[in-house]
């Protein structure tokens, strides 16, 4: 098939201190077709992207764009080339409209110079319908869901009218409705002779909705392929750089004695929940994007107020208030948006991730600075979290490893409970895996872990028993021996 080729970069080199993020990095974009670009975190993707993009600076390599070598030295440059990026970390204001936000720096005036409300609301909502977003344009982006504040970085980048589409990790937040939309859209583009770059950790999209994939392994350029001529195994392979056996260690513990016992919870999210938690257990919490999963746990942990009901933590009643309350009771939740209120990105991995316990490490003369760097390399070398020192401002770490320091940072407050939402977001299979093996260690431990997941296979191949959630109630609880997939979505839907 003969493939019209639009961008090319070949050779690309960058550097930033301790760190080599390309080396010798190379991407093809063909016209009207979906090239998947793969990898690890950390493999240089997001950063090749900002090097197309104007955002970094390359050391060295050639841009080829439309047949003509190019060098992007901002934004704008890029954008008036037709070029538009679609970030994984959201970049909305909140106090904004839908529509201040999608137009925000290209607003549309009159004769008189005058902002055209008119028509820029009109634009709007034209993209907001291509999108089946029904939610008004004159919305405030701080009252929309995560998936709809998505939806709106997607809407922006189809309001500059782009020859070329970056999309990274667009469906991280989206439900499965809204990524049937996106999915929609996408081919509507490729249809009319545009090109996307689309940059996920989910496998089962690739097949789905690209048509070429470039797989990058540590700043360097693996292999690029046609879609339709390789499988899942291909991928995974080449990402990693060997086969992934067993993708979900499971590791059989007697559990201890009952942690964790809930009874007749209710709140403004939670209707009537009972259930209980032993020492060394995962207890895996299903549902659908809505039903109440993390509300559930997050009213435990003291975020929200229950309005009844009974907690009782190794057999003593707590009436938790608040997360520092929470924490006080050994309850430590890692949140499922890392970096929204996980961790601080302009913080170092040190401050990080003694940030909940520093309580630990103070005496009346001050920090005891020895104690807790000890304890923060004793986690770095731990976890194999990926980083120059622990020095290292957080947000300069992939996502994989960013959420090994945020798994630390909840351990270091020496909980009895860790509730895990969504531990492997916008995480790659090898970080997944080194995931799935701290936890499966934390359990052989003796602690007592909850741990929501929307990754079906990830639910089912680490829990001991799964509650299943459906409009803000527990629906079922299974023991292993009755987990599949079909029974979790039963009671999930509400049918069981």
């Amino acid at each position: 098939m003969n493939k019209d080729i639009i961008l090319q970069m070949t050779d690309i080199y960058k550097s930033f201190p301790g760190v080599k993020a390309l080396d010798g990095a190379c991407l093809n974009v063909y016209k009207g077709r979906v090239m998947a670009l793969m990898g690890e975190n950390g493999a240089g993707k997001s950063t090749l992207m900002k090097i197309m993009t104007g955002i970094y600076s390359k050391d060295s390599g050639k841009i080829i764009y439309h047949g003509q070598e190019v060098i992007f030295s901002k934004t704008k440059d890029s954008q008036d080339a037709g070029i538009s990026i679609i970030h994984q970390e959201l970049n909305l204001i909140h106090h904004m409209s839908i529509t201040e936000n999608i137009f925000l720096g290209r607003e549309i005036t009159n004769q008189f110079g005058k902002i055209d409300w008119m028509i820029m609301h009109k634009e709007a909502r034209a993209i907001l319908n291509l999108l089946n977003v029904s939610d008004s344009e004159k919305t405030l982006v701080k009252d929309l869901t995560i998936g709809k504040m998505q939806m709106i970085e997607i809407a922006k980048a189809l309001s500059q009218n782009a020859k070329l589409i970056v999309m990274d990790e667009p469906t991280d937040a989206l439900t499965d409705k809204e990524t049937e939309s996106l999915f929609k859209v996408i081919k509507e583009l490729t249809s009319e002779g545009k090109s996307i770059i689309y940059i996920s950790h989910r496998l089962k999209e690739i097949p789905e909705i690209c048509d070429d994939i470039t797989i990058l392994r540590d700043g360097k350029f693996i292999a690029e392929a046609e879609v339709k001529d390789i499988d899942q195994n291909y991928i995974i392979e080449k990402m990693v750089g060997r086969t992934l056996t067993e993708q979900f260690p499971n590791i059989n513990v007697t559990p201890g004695e009952e942690v964790l016992k809930v009874e007749n919870l209710c709140g403004k999210y939670v209707n009537s929940a009972n259930f209980s938690l032993k020492k060394g257990e995962i207890l895996g919490v299903a549902g659908l994007m809505g039903a109440g999963r993390s509300e559930l746990v997050k009213t435990i942990y003291g975020y929200y107020k229950k309005s009844s009901g009974k907690v009782y933590i190794e057999g003593t009643e707590v009436n938790i208030c608040s997360p520092e309350e929470g924490v006080n009771n050994g309850i430590a939740y890692v949140s499922e948006d890392r970096k929204g209120d996980g961790l601080v990105l302009g913080l170092s991995v040190k401050e990080n991730m003694t940030l909940s316990s520093l309580k630990y490490f103070s005496s009346k003369l001050g920090l005891k600075k020895t104690s807790e760097n000890k304890a923060v390399q004793e986690y770095i070398e731990k976890f194999g979290v990926k980083t120059p020192s622990a020095d290292q401002i957080i947000k300069n770490l992939s996502g994989g490893n960013q959420q090994k320091v945020a798994i630390a940072k909840a351990l270091l407050t020496n909980p009895k409970i860790l509730i895990l939402d969504e531990p492997t977001r916008g995480v790659d299979v090898g970080a997944k895996k080194e995931i799935y093996d701290v936890i499966n260690e934390l359990k052989a431990k003796g602690l007592s872990i909850i741990m929501i997941s929307s990754e079906m296979p990830e639910v089912m191949g680490l829990s001991d028993k799964i509650m299943v959630i459906h409009e803000h109630k527990i629906s079922g609880i299974l023991s292993k021996d009755e987990f599949s997939q079909e029974k979790i979505m039963r009671y999930a839907v509400g049918v069981e």
